[in-house]
């Protein structure tokens, strides 16, 4: 059994401080193998937003598995946003192009969506799909392959369309191939979890995808701050999402939903 806490969003200039300590405080007391952080750890990509958020990243746990987002990318530094777009992100947070946490049950991979030509959407390419490809190539059959990206394969049912990672149906079908288990995601400031099956309709072949609503951020988008656990078994999956109660001033379980593996049609609701 492997546990994966999902966060995303924090946002960075423009957090909740109240909420920083029980997120740390929940986040630790679910005891991680892995921590996954999708994207937009800040609000505007300044030098001292990621000097927060990275001093913030260090007090939680690891393994840390972290991709930018669309926001931290710079916005009005037109110069810095084209020739430089993660020079910052990747000197306060990581220098690794696609993170990967990998054990005897779980792999974890990360990506990034983000790109200087969009101001809020985001695409993967070939390039990355291949490099994903070949780190989950050899794996033993059991374990679950996770991969993390800021912008989502999927949006709820009535969700902006708009809003879908580029060249998704692209990367899916190579993903299919490679036997990918779970998208995590954030971007959407929404929990949700679903599967591939309804919109990539790839014969025997249904992963879940798995979004993060906002961590810390004060624009929640008519849900209250939240974050996802994940707890992974060989052939069992369940998926916590935690969200803020302020009565108690604590993150707390609030729903879950437990899925599991049948050969031939990929993850099912139990």
């Amino acid at each position: 059994m492997r546990t994966v806490v999902h966060v995303s969003d924090l946002h960075f200039g423009r957090v909740d401080p109240a909420l920083l300590e029980p997120l740390r405080e929940a986040i630790v007391a679910a005891n991680p193998d892995v921590l996954v952080v999708s994207g937009d750890l800040t609000q505007r990509a300044r030098r001292a937003q990621f000097a927060e958020a990275a001093d913030y990243l260090r007090t939680l746990p690891g393994p840390q598995v972290v991709v930018p987002g669309n926001h931290d990318v710079p916005l009005y530094d037109v110069a810095r946003r084209f020739l430089s777009p993660l020079r910052r992100f990747r000197r306060y947070v990581t220098g690794d192009e696609m993170p990967s946490y990998v054990d005897d049950e779980i792999a974890v991979v990360g990506v990034n969506t983000a790109r200087s030509l969009t101001f809020k959407g985001g695409r993967i390419n070939v390039r990355q799909v291949r490099a994903i490809e070949r780190r989950f190539h050899g794996l033993p059959e059991h374990v679950t392959r996770i991969v993390v990206t800021h912008h989502p394969f999927d949006v709820p049912e009535g969700g902006n369309e708009a809003d879908l990672l580029g060249r998704g149906p692209m990367a899916m079908a190579a993903f299919a191939k490679a036997e990918v288990d779970v998208f995590l995601s954030g971007h959407l400031h929404r929990s949700n979890v679903g599967g591939t099956a309804h919109r990539y309709r790839i014969e025997g072949f249904n992963a879940l995808v798995v979004q993060a609503g906002t961590a810390t951020s004060t624009r929640e988008r008519d849900e209250e701050n939240a974050f996802n656990v994940l707890r992974i078994g060989e052939s069992r999956l369940e998926v916590q999402t935690w969200r803020w109660d302020a009565t108690r001033g604590a993150f707390a379980q609030a729903a879950a939903a437990v899925y599991r593996y049948v050969s031939g049609t990929g993850w099912q609701p139990d």
